[in-house]
């Protein structure tokens, strides 16, 4: 009878134990699969000279997979990398040449790592949570079309342009729902200030600023150690 007792008093520490490790606690990783939206707030300036007075861009928004990886310093601060695919957006006239249709695309990758506090204790069913991260914002495969190069009115070839690459910041809020003791559901709304410089093969300019807004939702799972 004793040592039935043993055992049982034995299983049930293991138990918590193993419950305990599994929770959003200090030293525990967290990974997460989701889908991220971003749609660009644009202010735009206007393309120099000799484009027509007025000439502004507005850029669409686009979705794509996120894949996150975090780690808990304490119960309540963490870091955490926002990584995954490059966002295809298309660029529109705006201002004067609003209405002329799509006039380019351009693809970006926007690396982000994050400082985190997370509210509540490491057990409570949902945490919410802010973060103030560092974002670098790569630029790639810009493509203009022929609409374009009849906006530059330059004449010539085939307008192209290139973006330049920028380090941002970026302020995060969000919250997690425990699923369970390992699985959980996260979601947060990030603002980064971004502001970047279009530079024309007709070598004309354009700056834009771009403050774009991202909307995810994702399915995590916690873990202690690789």
């Amino acid at each position: 009878m004793k040592n039935t007792v043993k055992l049982l008093a034995l299983a049930a520490a293991m138990t918590v134990a193993s419950a305990a490790s599994a929770q959003q606690t200090a030293g525990t990783w967290l990974g997460t699969l989701g889908v991220n939206k971003i749609t660009p707030k644009v202010e735009s300036g206007d393309v120099s000279a000799p484009a027509l007075p007025g000439t502004k861009t507005d850029v669409g928004s686009d979705t794509k997979p996120r894949f996150t990886i975090g780690y808990l310093f304490t119960d309540n601060i963490s870091a955490e990398l926002d990584l995954g695919l490059p966002y295809k957006h298309e660029l529109f006239g705006a201002g004067s040449i609003n209405g002329t249709g799509k006039l380019a695309t351009a693809e970006v990758l926007p690396p982000t790592a994050f400082i985190q506090y997370r509210f509540l204790n490491a057990d409570s069913m949902f945490r919410p949570y802010v973060g103030l991260g560092f974002t670098y914002a790569m630029f790639q495969k810009e493509r203009g079309s022929g609409q374009l190069t009849a906006v530059l009115n330059t004449g010539g070839p085939g307008a192209t342009f290139k973006l330049d690459d920028k380090a941002a910041a970026s302020f995060q809020i969000g919250g997690t729902v425990k699923i369970n003791e390992k699985w959980f559901l996260d979601a947060s709304v990030i603002k980064t200030k971004l502001k970047t410089t279009a530079h024309y093969s007709t070598g004309q300019a354009q700056e834009v600023r771009l403050d774009p807004l991202a909307v995810n939702f994702s399915i995590g799972y916690a873990f202690k150690g690789f």
